[in-house]
């Protein structure tokens, strides 16, 4: 069961829309297909700049300890007698 989708324009050029026939010609997937899994790759591919939980993808390998920015801790007060 396919979910509800939303109607949009968008626009190509003349190689890109010749391209997409030619794969829907040989393949028989409409070519609203393509353009749909095409928009998932951008997606997917700039997902970090998207609000949300954090991904738990198991394939991800977290960034070592020394790798992740430490919060510099306040220096204590001198108390000196030029303070």
């Amino acid at each position: 069961m396919s979910r509800k989708k939303v109607s949009t324009t968008i626009y190509i050029t003349p190689e890109q829309a010749e391209r997409l026939k030619m794969l829907h010609d040989r393949s028989k997937v409409p070519i609203a297909v393509y353009i749909r899994e095409g928009i998932d790759m951008v997606l997917k591919h700039y997902e970090h700049l998207l609000p949300g939980q954090i991904s738990i993808d198991t394939s991800v390998t977290p960034a070592p300890p020394s790798a992740v920015a430490k919060k510099p801790t306040p220096s204590s007060p001198t108390g000196g007698a030029g303070a």
